[in-house]
């Protein structure tokens, strides 16, 4: 049997977006505000969570894939400490932007190689982001897709819904899926 996920970006919707910078240590990781909450209740509903996250600061020399590693164990553990679960698996592309990969967002890759291994449902699952190159890799792996904005930065057709942020989403889309 199928199963429903919901895939999320990282930066800028599970964990606070560092302009200009890469987060490279358990330091600079802190959880959005609305993140843990939204989580829990998708969990409670039974979907599998799965990070889908660009990390090219490896491919420029920036960071280590053992630095990524480190702040991911530090994410999935405080998770587990403050929901008692933990994303079910993480995807991340540490290819640069120019070359163009098939893995690297706006391409599907990284959610393809997802839907395959966990069986997913796509007809029930959703990517969540905040940037166009997430909801076009949603769209280009058949998932429906919400962008977190804020309303002044314009108007985004390609995305299936539009958001302030996770509590927004979940009062007016997914409290009404889940009841």
């Amino acid at each position: 049997m199928k199963r429903k996920a919901i895939f999320f970006d990282r930066d800028g919707v599970v964990n606070f977006r560092i302009v200009g910078k890469y987060i490279k240590s358990a330091e600079d990781f802190r959880f959005m505000p609305d993140f843990i909450e939204f989580f829990k209740k998708i969990k409670t509903a039974g979907y599998l969570t799965i990070l889908i996250t660009n990390q090219q600061g490896i491919g420029k020399g920036l960071m280590t894939e053992k630095e990524l590693e480190t702040v991911h164990n530090f994410m999935q553990s405080k998770l587990k400490e403050f929901t008692g679960n933990n994303f079910d698996d993480i995807y991340y592309s540490s290819e640069l932007a120019e070359n163009n990969s098939f893995r690297r967002k706006p391409n599907p890759g990284m959610l393809l190689e997802a839907i395959e291994k966990w069986d997913i449902d796509i007809e029930n699952s959703w990517m969540i982001g905040d940037r166009k190159s997430d909801v076009k890799a949603g769209k280009r792996a058949g998932l429906k897709t919400i962008l977190l904005k804020p309303v002044k930065n314009g108007d985004f057709p390609e995305a299936d819904f539009l958001f302030r942020n996770l509590d927004e989403v979940y009062t007016n889309l997914f409290n009404k899926l889940l009841s």
